[in-house]
C-alpha cells in the first residue's frame, strides 16, 4: 500500500515525492550555505591579500633605506688647515662663567677652520690617480661629515697632526646613484652628481671602500635639510612620545569618569540622551575638525605655543575621548546586573558597588580601548598640520612645550621633499617604523586584555 499525503489544490502526493521535495530543499539550502561560506572566505582572503600587498609594497620600497652607502677614509688633521690655539684650561681663580666664555671662543675659532678641505683631502687619498676638484670630492659624502670631524677635534685636540680612520656617510645623491635609483644613461646636465664623482663612487664601490651599512642614524638623528642623507626620526619620535603621554594623562581619566557617570549615576532624561547622541556623533567626526578646534581654542584663544606636543596631545585627546567613553560604557553594560543587585543587597552603596565590584571587571575593555585609541591618535596627521606641527624642527624637544614634529607629520614632509629619488624610500622606511609602533601597541592591548581576563 502506497503512502499518500493530501496537498490542498494538488490532490494527493506520495510520501516518496514528499521526501524528494524535502531533500531538494535541503540540498538547495546546503548549497546556499556553502556559497555564503565560500564568499566569506573569499572576502577574508581578499582583505588579507590587499593588506599583504600593501605591507609588501611598503617593505619593498622602505627596506633599502635602512642601508646606506658608507665609506672609511684616513683623515689627516692638518695643522696648516686647522688653525687652532691650545684648548683653554681653567686657571686657578677663574670663574666658571669666564672659563666657559673662553672655551666658546676657542670652539668658534675651531669651527671657522676649513674642514671641507680636510674632508676633500681625505677623499682624494682614496683615488690618488684621479684629478678631483674639491667640490667633486665633497659631493661623495654628506655635508655633516665636516661637523663630525670638527666635533672629534673639539673633544680631543690631541688629534692635531694625526691621521685617524673615520667612517663617513655617503651623500644622498651618492646613495641614489649606487642603488640604481636614477637612470645612468641620462646626460650629465641631468645627473645629480658630476661625472668625476660618479666615476669615483663606482670605483670605490667596486674596491669595497664604499659599502652598505645599516643606517642607525635614522633612529638617532633629527631631520636635516643641509644633510638629507643623515636625516632621522629622533625628533619626531620624541614629539610623538610626548603627545601620547599627554593623551594618556588626559583622555583616560576624563573618558573613564565620563563613561562611569553616564552609565551608572546619570539620570535617564533628555539631557543625557542628547549627550549620548553627541558622543556617538563625535566618534565619526573627521579628525581635521578637531585640528580646527584646537587651532581656534588652544592657540588663538589660550595662546599656547605653535608646534608644541602639549597642544598636539590636547587636540588628539579631544579626538580620542569618544572612543574611550563608548568602549568603557560597552564594558560596563556587559557586567551582569545580578552583580550590582548582590552588592546592593549586602549593604554596599552605589558608589561602592561601582568602584569595588563593577569597574574592576571592565579593566580589560578599558585598557584595550585606551591602547587602541592611543594607536589611532599616533597615526593622525591632519589635526597636527593645523596646529603648526608641520614646521621644520631640527632639535629633539626637551619638554612638551618645545617645538616639535611627529612621526606621521615627518612622513608627510619627507613625501613632499624635492629629492624624490632618495626620500621615496626614506618615506616608506618611516612608514614601516610607524606601522611597527602601532602593531606593537595593538599586540600589547591584546596581550594585556588576555592576561586580565584570565585573572578574573
Amino acid at each position: 500500500m502506497t503512502d499518500t499525503t493530501a496537498s490542498p489544490g494538488t490532490g494527493t502526493v506520495s510520501a516518496e515525492e514528499n521526501r524528494a521535495r524535502i531533500r531538494k530543499g535541503l540540498a538547495r539550502r546546503h548549497r546556499q550555505e556553502a556559497i555564503f561560506r565560500g564568499m566569506g572566505v573569499a572576502a577574508i582572503a581578499a582583505a588579507l591579500g590587499f593588506v599583504a600587498i600593501l605591507f609588501g609594497m611598503i617593505i619593498f620600497k622602505g627596506a633599502p633605506a635602512f642601508w646606506q652607502a658608507t665609506l672609511t677614509a684616513e683623515v689627516y688633521f692638518d695643522p696648516e688647515v686647522i688653525e687652532s690655539d691650545p684648548r683653554p684650561v681653567q686657571q686657578e681663580g677663574q670663574s666658571p662663567a669666564d672659563y666657559r666664555a673662553e672655551l666658546l671662543r676657542w670652539e668658534r675659532a675651531v669651527t671657522l677652520s676649513n674642514w671641507n678641505a680636510v674632508v676633500a683631502d681625505s677623499i682624494r687619498k682614496l683615488a690618488p690617480d684621479m684629478e678631483l676638484e674639491r667640490k667633486d670630492a665633497l659631493e661623495l659624502v654628506t655635508s655633516s661629515v665636516r661637523y663630525k670631524l670638527r666635533d672629534m677635534f673639539v673633544e680631543n685636540p690631541d688629534l692635531l697632526g694625526q691621521t685617524v680612520s673615520v667612517s663617513m656617510l655617503g651623500s644622498a645623491n651618492t646613495d641614489v646613484w649606487l642603488k640604481g635609483n636614477i637612470d645612468r644613461s641620462l646626460a650629465d646636465d641631468r645627473q645629480q652628481l658630476s661625472a668625476a664623482t660618479r666615476e669615483l663612487a663606482d670605483r670605490l664601490a667596486e674596491e669595497g671602500v664604499i659599502r652598505s651599512a645599516f643606517a642607525w642614524h635614522i633612529f638617532t638623528n633629527v631631520d636635516s635639510r643641509s644633510a638629507p642623507a643623515s636625516a632621522g626620526l629622533a625628533g619626531a619620535f620624541v614629539g610623538s612620545l610626548y603627545m601620547m603621554l599627554v593623551v594618556i594623562a588626559l583622555a583616560v581619566p576624563i573618558g573613564v569618569a565620563s563613561a562611569v557617570y553616564l552609565e551608572e549615576f546619570a539620570p535617564k532624561n533628555r539631557l543625557t540622551d542628547l549627550i549620548e547622541v553627541n558622543i556617538n556623533n563625535l566618534a565619526a567626526v573627521p579628525s581635521i575638525v578637531f585640528g580646527l578646534l584646537g587651532a581656534a581654542v588652544f592657540i588663538n584663544y589660550f595662546k599656547l605655543p605653535l608646534s608644541a606636543p602639549l597642544v598636539g596631545g590636547m587636540v588628539l585627546t579631544l579626538m580620542t575621548l569618544p572612543t574611550i567613553i563608548i568602549a568603557t560604557r560597552s564594558s560596563l553594560r556587559a557586567v551582569p546586573p545580578s552583580l550590582r543587585q548582590a552588592a546592593l543587597g549586602l549593604g554596599a552603596s552605589q558608589t561602592q558597588t561601582v568602584f569595588h565590584h563593577v569597574l574592576p571587571l571592565t579593566f580589560p575593555g578599558i585598557l584595550t580601548a585606551t591602547i587602541i585609541g592611543v594607536a589611532q591618535a599616533l597615526g593622525e596627521t591632519a589635526p597636527l598640520l593645523l596646529i603648526g606641527m608641520n614646521a621644520f624642527v631640527a632639535n629633539v624637544p626637551a619638554t612638551p612645550m618645545d617645538q616639535a614634529t611627529a612621526l606621521p607629520v615627518q612622513i608627510y614632509l619627507w613625501q613632499g621633499n624635492e629629492n624624490r629619488n632618495f626620500f621615496e624610500a626614506r618615506t616608506s622606511a618611516a612608514i614601516m617604523v610607524l606601522l611597527g609602533l602601532m602593531i606593537m601597541l595593538n599586540a600589547l592591548a591584546i596581550f594585556l586584555r588576555t592576561r586580565l581576563e584570565k585573572r578574573q
